[in-house]
C-alpha cells in the first residue's frame, strides 16, 4: 500500500494492467514450460520444470522406508501446501481479492468483455436493466459480431489451456493441428468451450461473485478483518456526487461515475458487507479521482487500511444503527 499510496491513479491502473497481462500470459504458457501441471497420462506433477515427486515409486521399490516416504510427504506436500493457502488467505485478509483484481486470468477476461458488451448495447452484462452511461463510448451493434467471437475464442482458449494442464500440451496442440484428438480430448474440448461460452456471456459476473471458490473464500476472510483494505466513502461530501459525472458521463444529475466504472456491478459507495465481491481494483475511485479533482476538490472515495479502514467499519456502523435502531 505505501507503493500504491506514492502512484497517481492513472499509474495504478497502468501498473494494474501490467501485472494483468503478465500472469495471463504465466496462465498459458505454463503447461508448455513445465511451470505447474499435472501429467495424467504419467500421474507426474511437474513443478518449475521439474518433476515432483513424493517418492511412491522408490517406497514401492525398496529404495526408501515408510519414515522417508512420510518424511517426504510431510517436506514436499503438506508443509508447501500449508505455506501457499496460508500466505493465500493471509494477503485476502488483509487486502481482500487483490488476486482477483489484479491477477486472475479470468477476471481479466470479464472486464475485457465488458468493454466490448458495453461498446455493442451500453450494457456491461446482458442481465442489466439499464445502460451504463461512460464518456466516449457510443453505444453501435456493430460490435455484437466482436462480442460473440471474442467469447467463443476466450472459451476455446480457456478449455485447450485447462486440458494442458492435464495432458501434455505438445500431444494436445499437436492433435488439434493434424486432427488427431482422441474421442475423450475433442469432448472435453466441445463440452469445455461450450460451458465457457454461456459463462462468459451470460454469467461472468454471477461466476465471480458467487461461483468461483478462490474468489469466495477471499472475500469471507476479508469480511472477517475489520482493518482490511477497503474503499472508504466520505459521507461528509455525498453532495458533491451530483455533479462527479461531468467529466465521465455526458448526462447531468446522475452522480454515478464511480458505479459506472465498477467491473463487478457493484455500488462503491455501499458499506463493506454489501461490497462482499469487491476486488480492489481502484476504477471506481480512479473516476471519483478524475471528476471531483476537474471540479477542484478532493476526491469522495478512498483506499483505507489497518486503523484507517476500522474506522471507515465503525462509522458504517453507527450508520446502519441510525437507520434501525431495533
Amino acid at each position: 500500500m505505501a507503493l500504491l499510496s506514492a502512484l497517481t491513479m492513472p499509474a495504478i491502473q497502468r501498473l494494474r494492467r501490467a501485472t494483468q497481462v503478465g500472469f495471463f500470459m504465466l496462465f498459458l504458457l505454463a503447461p508448455a514450460l513445465n511451470l505447474l501441471r499435472f501429467d495424467l497420462s504419467e500421474t507426474q506433477l511437474w513443478f518449475l520444470g521439474m518433476r515432483w515427486t513424493l517418492g511412491i515409486d522408490a517406497l514401492r521399490a525398496g529404495q526408501i522406508d515408510a519414515t522417508q516416504a512420510a518424511l517426504n510427504l510431510v517436506w514436499r506436500a503438506l508443509l508447501p501446501l500449508a505455506v501457499l493457502v496460508s500466505g493465500f488467505l493471509w494477503v485476502a485478509y488483509r487486502y481482500g481479492r487483490v488476486y482477483c483484481g489484479w491477477l486472475c486470468p479470468h477476471f481479466s477476461m470479464v472486464e475485457s468483455l465488458n468493454n466490448l458488451l458495453h461498446r455493442a448495447c451500453g450494457k456491461l452484462s446482458v442481465w442489466d436493466a439499464v445502460p451504463v452511461a461512460r464518456a466516449g463510448v457510443q453505444p453501435h451493434r456493430g460490435w455484437w459480431p466482436l462480442f460473440a467471437i471474442s467469447c467463443a475464442v476466450a472459451a476455446f482458449t480457456w478449455a485447450i489451456t485447462l486440458l494442458t494442464y492435464l495432458l501434455p500440451p505438445a500431444t494436445i496442440w499437436g492433435g488439434l493441428l493434424t486432427g488427431t484428438l482422441t474421442p475423450n480430448q475433442t469432448r472435453f474440448l466441445v463440452v469445455g468451450t461450450g460451458v465457457f461460452f454461456i459463462e462468459f456471456t451470460l454469467a461472468r459476473h454471477l461466476f465471480c461473485r458467487f461461483g468461483c471458490a478462490v474468489g469466495l473464500f477471499q472475500s469471507l476472510v476479508w469480511m472477517a478483518n475489520p482493518r482490511a483494505l477497503v474503499v472508504a466513502f466520505d459521507r461528509g461530501q455525498a453532495r458533491d456526487c451530483k455533479s462527479c459525472q461531468s467529466e465521465l458521463l455526458p448526462q447531468p444529475g446522475t452522480g454515478n461515475a464511480c458505479d459506472s466504472q465498477c467491473p463487478m456491478r457493484l455500488k462503491p459507495r455501499n458499506i463493506k458487507r454489501r461490497m462482499f465481491s469487491c476486488v480492489q481494483c481502484g476504477q471506481c475511485l480512479q473516476a471519483c479521482d478524475t471528476t471531483q479533482q476537474a471540479q477542484g476538490r478532493q476526491p469522495n472515495l478512498t483506499w483505507k487500511v489497518g486503523v484507517d479502514a476500522l474506522r471507515e467499519t465503525l462509522k458504517q456502523r453507527n450508520a446502519e444503527q441510525q437507520k434501525d435502531p431495533s
